[in-house]
This record gives C-alpha cells, structure tokens and sequence, in this order.
C-alpha cells in the first residue's frame, strides 16, 4: 500500500508550523535554523508528536471493538497524556502503566504535568515502580490482561506507539508534509535533527524521507539525537521500525545505512536524567527566541543541534529543521533546576 492508501484519522489541526529561529541561527554563527512544532499541533491536551502517530492507529482501534486502550510509560510520559486525550475524544476508557523511568526525586513527580492532565481526562492511572526499558513491558500485557479479567477489550499501544505496526507511518507522512511546506516557503531543509528514544518518530521520517528521495526529491540526512541512554537498543529499534516503516509503504528496497545516523553524546547517563548541557541548552533556546523544551527529551536535542553546528559538523550553508516534539508539561516536574 502507498501511504496515501492507509486510512488516517484527524487529530491534529493540519500541517504543523515551521517557522525561523532568527536569534538562535545568529548567536550559533552557522546553518540556519527552523522548527516545525508538534508541541502544537492539536486541540487535543496540547498535542505533540504521538499525536500524530495516533492519527493512523485510530482507525485499526476502533475497527477493533475495544473500549479500553492500554499503554505505557514513565511518570511524565507525554505519549500516555496524548492516548488519555484520544481517548477521551473517541468516547473510550484509557488505562495507563505509568512506571518510574526516571530515578529523579522531586517530590511532585508523579502529580503534576503530563500525569496530572491524564488523571484530569479520567484515564486509569497505574503506577508501577519498574525501571527504564524501550521493550515490550510485562506491567503493560499484565495490564491488558487485568481489563479482560473486568469485562473490558482492551487495545494495546506500546511505550511512544512505536512498536506498534503502523507507528512509523505518521512521520513517514510529516516527511510528506515538510516537502509541502518547503514549496511554500521556497527553502531546502538538507538537514533534519530530532530527538531519539523510543524511535518511531525518527524511524518514520527515514521511511518518509527515502521515499521522497527516490521519487525524484534531494537527498538529505536525518539525525537523531539519542536522549535514551540505550544507544544501541534505540539503534537496534530504530532501524527495525524504519524497514517495517519502508515495506509498509512499499518503498522497494532496503534502507542504506546512511539513511539511519543516530548521534550519542547528549543523553547522559541515563534517561530522563538532565545533565549540564541540557539545561545550557533549554534556557538558551528560551532566553534567545521564547522557545522551550523540556529536559527529557527536546533540552538533549537542542543541546546536540547546538553543537552540531557550533562545531561546524552541520555546514554553515544548511537549513536546518529542527523537529520540537513537544513534552514541555514535563517542566513542573524539574522545577528545582531552574530555581
């Protein structure tokens, strides 16, 4: 099937902006830099990018009878916030594992932000005390198992939706959508940079990206900053969803290994934890243009594409497109690092 062929439910408002970021671009003396907001994409709970990827699995959940859909992630997971808000839209119940990805010790972590705006939508919020891990979760099957055993039917969505079999067609389609926007505004992003975890959101835009390249588009490179801490099961992961990404949408071929550059210096240690450079890099991009990121996620990929140009690795001569994901709900629970 062409991706055209898959059938997409709206959730979003459309396109999502891209807009310059001016002062960012002049104070790193390099590539210029844009950004394309999922952070603001949706009516929806404020939206982000599992928003979009929701816009092809919620067809396949409602096809299926369930009445309760079943995901996973840590305390402050912007992907169970963005299921409870569908859920909620669809008229369905949503029960969610949140475990304790991040060993992080402010006292309101498990209550504010993305959490609290899941319980707030009536979603059934579970907490477990289990680790980090991009795997399939045993808390998560157990989980569904427990809506069977109520009298429920339950639809599972792993952690980011990225194990899911259609999880990497909604960045596949943003590919799509860039190309769109690029003829709108008479500029070549040669160079994408997007955080890095759970990977279908990289994995799609490889998928998207190649197929635009062999109907005849420009060649151009994705670059994902690693913020899991797990390097090589995010590349393991990311690599496997972008080749079942390609298939679906009948690219033809295997994906080069150019196509898949995932980068690792900016995470850390361990995920979810901010190190200095996130946070140099979260009040850089708010102090200079009011654009903010969190310190999970979009505070790492700041922190790589600020580097990645001041180095001079990504050329003066790029357009850069900076993909903000959203998760800045996360920030109540990180309050002590910028008091």
């Amino acid at each position: 099937m062409a991706l055209s062929d898959f059938e997409r439910y709206p959730l979003t408002f459309g396109a999502s902006p891209v807009h310059p970021l001016d002062n960012l671009t002049k104070h790193l003396g390099g590539a210029r830099i844009w950004a394309k907001r999922e952070d603001v994409n949706s009516g929806l709970a404020f939206g982000g990018n599992k928003t979009r990827k929701l816009e092809y699995i919620v067809p396949d959940v409602l096809a299926s009878g369930a009445d309760t859909i079943v995901s996973i992630g840590g305390y402050q997971s912007n992907h169970t916030r963005q299921v409870a808000a569908v859920a909620a839209h669809l008229g369905l119940k949503a029960r969610l594992v949140q475990e304790r990805w991040v060993d992080w010790d402010d006292p309101v972590n498990d209550k504010v932000g993305n959490i609290e705006l899941s319980r707030i939508m009536g979603a059934d919020v579970r907490l477990d005390s289990a680790g980090f891990d991009i795997g399939i979760r045993s808390s998560w099957e157990e989980a569904m198992e427990d809506v069977r055993a109520n009298g429920g039917t339950p639809y599972p969505i792993p952690a980011g939706a990225s194990e899911h079999k259609l999880g990497g067609l909604g960045f596949a389609n943003w590919a799509h959508e860039v190309a769109e926007q690029e003829k709108e505004l008479g500029v070549f992003f040669d160079t994408i940079v997007v955080c890095t975890v759970t990977g279908s959101t990289h994995a799609g835009m490889i998928a998207g990206f190649a197929a635009l390249e062999d109907a005849g588009g420009r060649k151009r490179k994705v670059i994902g900053i690693d913020a899991s801490a797990t390097i090589d099961k995010t590349r393991d992961q990311v690599g496997r969803i972008a080749a079942n990404t390609a298939e679906l949408i009948e690219l033809g071929r295997e994906l080069r290994d150019d196509e898949i550059t995932i980068l690792e210096g900016w995470a850390g240690d361990y995920y979810g934890i901010p190190v200095e450079s996130t946070v140099n890099a979260i009040r850089t991009a708010a102090s200079l243009e009011g654009f903010i990121t969190d310190p999970v996620y979009e505070g790492k990929s700041m922190a790589g594409l600020i580097d990645l140009v001041k180095s001079g690795e990504i050329g003066k001569d790029s357009n850069v497109l900076y993909a903000h994901l959203g998760g800045q709900l996360a920030l109540n629970a990180y309050s002590s690092i910028f008091d």
